[in-house]
């Protein structure tokens, strides 16, 4: 029987404009090298992944082979591809990209801090449940509002709140049948991989606890608690 194929999908195509900053987030320097490097690092000597695939914009693929792929020694990325407006036209382009792959992992580029116990947690349940969705328990009361004066309309119960992340893994089949939806419907307010799943198919979503280090850089403030951590 042949082995199981493992591919990660790691976006790195956003434009990351609340970062208030010319260069695309996933580029910007921290402690002299690119974050994607951090990512990819990860990806790179987990032993639950086989290939990756590095989705990025048009204008940076040349920039992504040859100074981070080549330079890096990424051997594992197998493609650098173009990615699409919007995160789920990037993670589609992504799963159209992958051969042979029985299950993916779903990766945000700029969340350089899913390690390998990170990914490790979450392939040992994909193989179980068929999704395994990065996440960690709320540590704040959330509020649901309404309108533009923020009228709180309900207060969720906190214990039944997680915020989450990436990797997002899932089986190839699962994920891609429900993607391939999502070109024939309403696309409004899909922000994750794990909605697609939800509102697509009939698959319930798994969540595994991550780590609330495994941040996504996203603002000025993020890359001085990124810069922390890497000192810890």
């Amino acid at each position: 029987m042949a082995a199981e194929k493992r591919t990660a999908i790691v976006l790195a195509a956003g434009q990351g404009k609340r970062m208030g900053t010319t260069v695309q987030k996933q580029f910007l320097e921290l402690k002299g090298r690119p974050l994607i490097c951090y990512t990819l690092d990860h990806f790179q000597s987990a032993d639950c992944i086989d290939e990756i695939i590095l989705v990025t914009g048009k204008e940076h693929i040349d920039y992504c082979r040859k100074e981070i792929v080549e330079a890096g020694g990424y051997t594992k990325v197998s493609k650098v591809i173009e990615g699409g407006a919007e995160r789920y036209d990037s993670v589609y382009q992504g799963l159209l990209a992958c051969e042979d792959t029985s299950y993916v992992f779903i990766q945000d580029g700029a969340r350089i801090f899913s390690d390998e116990a990170i990914l490790q947690r979450g392939w040992e349940q994909v193989q179980k449940l068929k999704s395994a969705v990065a996440a960690v328990p709320s540590k704040d009361t959330v509020k649901v509002v309404s309108g533009s004066d923020h009228l709180v309309e309900s207060t969720p119960d906190r214990s039944t709140i997680w915020c989450i992340q990436t990797p997002q893994i899932f089986a190839y089949d699962r994920i891609r049948t429900a993607y391939d939806q999502i070109y024939t419907s309403d696309r409004a307010g899909i922000t994750d991989d794990a909605m697609v799943l939800e509102r697509f198919s009939e698959h319930k979503v798994y969540l595994f606890e991550a780590s609330y280090r495994n941040i996504k850089i996203t603002t000025p403030e993020d890359l001085l608690i990124a810069e922390a951590f890497l000192a810890l």
